[in-house]
């Protein structure tokens, strides 16, 4: 029985999220399968990937075949990595401790580089959100003063009609006081 790790889809229409899973060839995509070992949801930025790493590791030494998508999933993850290192140590290459080493060498170098990749996408969203800011206040400093300018038009406009309904009332005014 041939068998295959790779992806069931499951979601709804233009948001799948999938299982990884491990299934014999002849099986339907979403059928039937042997076991699940884990998920990934391409929606999120980055891919979000949950991975039985044991499991994983388990079932590629027993001669399960993945996918393309699945083998960069499992090489993303170091399944692949730890599979040849441990084909390295079975043939004499390099003893079991030196083999551990490099893997977990080769794992904080990844952890550095995800953690310095997710750093890079939160200042790209932060330095964006602050233009939008910035922009946004532009656009409020230029609505108020084209508003400013037309109370100013429009306190200018009333400003003679004032002064000509004040002319007679102070003419009244002053004439009352001389007469007195």
């Amino acid at each position: 029985m041939p068998v295959k790790i790779r992806l069931a889809r499951h979601g709804k229409k233009d948001y799948a999220f999938y299982h990884i899973v491990v299934a014999d060839s002849r099986a339907p995509r979403d059928g039937r399968f042997i076991e699940r070992i884990g998920s990934y949801n391409p929606n999120t930025n980055p891919a979000t990937i949950e991975l039985k790493f044991d499991k994983a590791l388990d079932w590629v030494l027993k001669g399960a075949q993945p996918t393309d998508t699945v083998k960069s999933i499992l090489s993303r993850n170091g399944v692949l990595i730890k599979k040849h290192l441990l084909e390295g140590v079975k043939k004499g290459a390099f003893t079991a401790e030196v083999a551990e080493e490099k893997f977990t060498a080769w794992v904080s170098e990844k952890t550095n580089k995800v953690s310095s990749e997710l750093n890079k996408l939160t200042q790209a969203q932060n330095d964006a959100s602050r233009a939008r800011l910035a922009e946004e206040v532009k656009q409020k400093e230029a609505k108020a003063a084209k508003v400013a300018e037309k109370f100013a038009a429009a306190a200018a406009a009333a400003a003679p009609a004032v002064a000509e309904e004040a002319a007679p009332e102070v003419a009244e005014e002053a004439a009352e006081s001389t007469e007195a």
